[in-house]
């Protein structure tokens, strides 16, 4: 799992995003493929947590076997907490739980190179299929 070495602040601002009205802003840095020769793009706003991008590594690696290499594009440096279950209102913030990484829609998440492209595309919709948000897979331009 990934996350980061220090933080500065152990308890974030939660920032209250209303998924419909991100939609419209699109991501600005990391829109197109750099390292590799495909790509798996977010089509939409979404938190990922760092479980998640593990899974999808995962199966990505596992399914380009030893020639592929892959690059994990973002990275969950944004904690969050969570109170216990049946707790009443108020008494503060919960617990640090794990890390997310907010994703906005036209983000490269991961990239993949030295398989074929019928082997990468299917590498990259297996990993889309373990995350939080619609998914695209891209080719370098």
């Amino acid at each position: 799992m990934l996350f980061p070495k220090k933080v500065k602040y152990r308890k974030r601002f939660t920032k209250r995003k209303n998924p419909i009205k991100e939609a419209g802003k699109h991501e600005t840095r990391g829109v197109s493929v750099a390292f590799g020769s495909y790509g798996l793009k977010a089509m939409a706003y979404s938190r990922i947590t760092s479980n998640q991008i593990e899974a999808a590594r995962k199966v990505m690696s596992r399914y380009a076997t030893k020639s592929g290499k892959v690059w994990i594009r973002i990275f969950p440096d944004h904690p969050f907490t969570q109170k216990p279950a049946e707790v009443k209102m108020g008494k503060g913030k919960g617990d640090p739980v794990g890390f997310i990484a907010e994703v906005r829609p036209g983000r490269i998440m991961f990239e993949i190179d030295g398989v074929d492209a019928t082997v990468a595309a299917e590498a990259l919709r297996k990993a889309g299929t373990k995350l939080p948000v619609k998914t695209k897979v891209v080719g370098r331009i």
